[in-house]
Parts: C-alpha cells; sequence; structure tokens
C-alpha cells in the first residue's frame, strides 16, 4: 500500500462518520449525506494520488462532500423552495445549540437510533452513518446474509423519510429511554474493532475501538448514574488495555492466557476496575441489579487483576456467567460460559455443553469445540472442527492461530 492509498484509508476511517453527520446537519437527509460522503471519497482515490494529499484531509472532504450534495439536490429537484438552496449553499452561520448533545457524531448516532425505527434497523443504520462499516462487516456482525443487511439498511433511511423522522438532538429528559439502542450499537462497533471481519486487513482496528470508547465517553457525560453506560465503558477499557498484546510480531492473534500481561495498558485497567467498584458499590447499597455490560464489564475485571493467567479465579467467572445468563441466556452466552467451566470442572464437561447449543454457522463455537477435543487426546475430531472453524472465521490473525493449531495435532 503506497503512502497515498494510506492517507485515503486513514481519512476514511477518521473522517467518514464526521462528514455525514456535517452533512446531514445541513440537508437533513440520510442519502443525500452517505452518497455525497461516498462521491468525496471516491474523487479523493481519483486525485489525491496526482495531486497528493490536501493539508486538511477531513475539510477537503467535507467541502467536495458538501458540493456533491449541492449538485445532487439541483439535479434532483429535490428543494421546490430556491431561496432554501441559497442558504445551504452560502449559509456559514453557527449552529445554535440544538439540545443535549453538542458532537455531530453524536447527535447522528441518537438520530439513527431513534425508536421509531426497529432495533435491527437502529443498529444497522448507525453501524453504517456513524460507525462507517462496510455492509459486509454489519452483515458478519449480525450473522445474516449481505443481501439481507443492505435491504434492512435502506428500509431504515426510507422509514426515516417517510416517517419525516428529524435530524434533532433528544433533549435529556428524552436520553435514558434512548440509551439502550446506542449502548448496543456502541459495543458492535467496539466488537468490530477488536477483531475486524470482512476480510479487512488489519485484524485489530484501533481506529474503531477508539472512537467508541470516545463516543461512550460522552454518553456517559450525559448519563453519569446509568448503570449500563459505565458498565460498557468499563468493558471497553479493559479489552482495549490488551490491544498491543493480543498480535503477535507474525501476525497471529494470542490467546489470553498466553499474553505478554506486562505489556498491558495499567492505567485503561485501573480506571475499568474503578468503574466497576463503582457500580458494585450501587448494588451493595441497594441499587438496581446489574445488566449485561456491568457483568461483562466484571468479568473482564476478573481476568485483568491477575499477573499470570494461572491465577485466574474461574470460580468467580462461572458464577458472573450464571448472573449474565439471568439477564441474556443465549447461546453465545452459554459458549462463553463453558469456556470458564472447562477450567472449572474440565475439558469434558465443557463439551457436553456446547455440543447442545447449535451454533454451527459460529466459527467460535468450532474453535471452542477444537480447543477442547484437543484437551481430550481426541485429535482426529479435533482437526475436524479447526477446519471448520477456519473456514468460518474471517479475521487473518484468527485464522493464522487455528491453522497453527491445528497443524500443530500431528506433533502432539
Amino acid at each position: 500500500m503506497t503512502d497515498i492509498d494510506e492517507a485515503i484509508t486513514r481519512a476514511h476511517q477518521e473522517e467518514w462518520a464526521r462528514v455525514v453527520a456535517s452533512l446531514t446537519k445541513r440537508f437533513g437527509d440520510l442519502d443525500i449525506a452517505e452518497e455525497a460522503a461516498a462521491e468525496a471519497f471516491t474523487v479523493a482515490v481519483e486525485r489525491w494520488p496526482l495531486d497528493g494529499v490536501p493539508p486538511n484531509p477531513g475539510a477537503w472532504l467535507t467541502t467536495t462532500a458538501n458540493r456533491r450534495a449541492i449538485d445532487r439536490i439541483r439535479r434532483e429537484s429535490k428543494r421546490d423552495d430556491k431561496q432554501k438552496e441559497a442558504v445551504a449553499m452560502h449559509d456559514d452561520t453557527p449552529h445554535e445549540p440544538l439540545g443535549a448533545i453538542d458532537d455531530d457524531r453524536l447527535r447522528l448516532l441518537f438520530t439513527c437510533c431513534h425508536p421509531a425505527l426497529a432495533p435491527e434497523a437502529r443498529i444497522a443504520l448507525t453501524l453504517r452513518m456513524v460507525g462507517g462499516l462496510t455492509v459486509p462487516e454489519i452483515a458478519n456482525a449480525f450473522l445474516v446474509q449481505e443481501t439481507t443487511m443492505g435491504q434492512r439498511i435502506t428500509r431504515a433511511k426510507t422509514k426515516i423519510k417517510a416517517a419525516h423522522i428529524p435530524y434533532r438532538v433528544p433533549e435529556a429528559a428524552d436520553l435514558p429511554e434512548r440509551v439502550s439502542g446506542v449502548l448496543a450499537v456502541l459495543f458492535l462497533v467496539f466488537n468490530e474493532g477488536y477483531l475486524s471481519s470482512g476480510g479487512h486487513e488489519n485484524p485489530v482496528r484501533g481506529d474503531l475501538t477508539l472512537e467508541a470508547i470516545r463516543l461512550t465517553r460522552l454518553v456517559r457525560a450525559l448519563l453519569p448514574d446509568d448503570g449500563e453506560v459505565a458498565g460498557l465503558l468499563a468493558l471497553m477499557l479493559l479489552i482495549e488495555a490488551r490491544r498491543t498484546a493480543r498480535i503477535s510480531a507474525t501476525g497471529e492473534l494470542v490467546r489470553l492466557d498466553e499474553q505478554d500481561r506486562g505489556s498491558w495498558d495499567l492505567a485503561l485497567i485501573a480506571e475499568g476496575h474503578a468503574l466497576v467498584r463503582e457500580r458494585l458499590g450501587v448494588v451493595a447499597s441497594g441499587g438496581p441489579r446489574p445488566g449485561r455490560y456491568q457483568i461483562l464489564a466484571a468479568i473482564n475485571a476478573v481476568h485483568t487483576s491477575v499477573r499470570d493467567a494461572r491465577d485466574t479465579d474461574w470460580s468467580q467467572i462461572v458464577a458472573l456467567y450464571d448472573q449474565m445468563i439471568r439477564v441474556d441466556g443465549s447461546p453465545i452466552v452459554r459458549l462463553n460460559r463453558a469456556i470458564a467451566v472447562a477450567e472449572l470442572d474440565g475439558p469434558e464437561v465443557a463439551l457436553a455443553e456446547i455440543d447442545r447449543l447449535g451454533l454451527d454457522d459460529y466459527h467460535a463455537f468450532h474453535a471452542t469445540r477444537a480447543d477442547l477435543l484437543r484437551r481430550l487426546g481426541r485429535s482426529g475430531e479435533s482437526r475436524v472442527a479447526y477446519d471448520s472453524a477456519i473456514e468460518l472465521a474471517e479475521n487473518a490473525a484468527e485464522v493464522a492461530l487455528l491453522t497453527r493449531r491445528r497443524d500443530q495435532l500431528g506433533r502432539i
């Protein structure tokens, strides 16, 4: 990849949501915003290799996208009032604050998560418009076909137009009922960065994890007493603290028990632990029961509280997963619980649990089975399970790990 290619890729990752949010704010139309942004990036691909990267790539992209949007409005006569068009073209006066949120991307996030949209549509649309993920990446996050996800996003934008949902910041009183959908989106954006999908060249995308953390911090500033907001932030911080230890020098995913814990970010771990303790104190004093993000944060706090993986308190982790199942009893949660059970009660007990889950299309299910079968000495079955996991996995670093472990079976 050339320096120009890298600049374009970096600009897309950093500026997509900013450009879309700016255009949505100005023109009030998600379709116009998305298409104009896409055209601006296409022009960058054509022009920057010839003219060089501009001094301020973000401003260049925004200006180009604005011009493209105006051209489209003119061509399609989408504005009957020509005076409004002229204002859109030339009005440089600052916008007045519209509500409790003063960040354009967070504003767009809450807009895409409007309760008039179905929950799955809110998440998909926001991952596309705010997270900048491609349709294949979003489809992988939902474990659905790419065409299905494309139709879902299109229907969501159509619904916004048909229902005249405005690009408006929610008032402070409306934030609590809107926050659960926003948190779900932020968690999926973070997960895509934590282990990227869709054949992305970077197995771990720090741009997405850091953006998800930044937006979650803004949500926490708006809702400092919301336990799930604090829990999600803690969860992200405790996972992000391990990012530099997760990929080896050869580009292979490094398992948690094999990571160099000395390279973990101790400041992020301390901040995450403090948030977990804060929420535990609220629960102990009679506050509401913890939700899924708080429980997941507590699980990660257990993992990051010891300097040697052999000292991990697996009984506490299993107990936390038992709490989690009461909140979310999905097969994936039960799969993660079984991984902890294997450390506590042995691989045979865990294997019996996961074989009942019916997750044949999920690569982590096969990877977990392969590891358990390996530990039981059932090498032939383990190899078949590794093959299934490799076929389904899309992250290059994870494929490298699974392939090495499969190939080691003949030598153990």
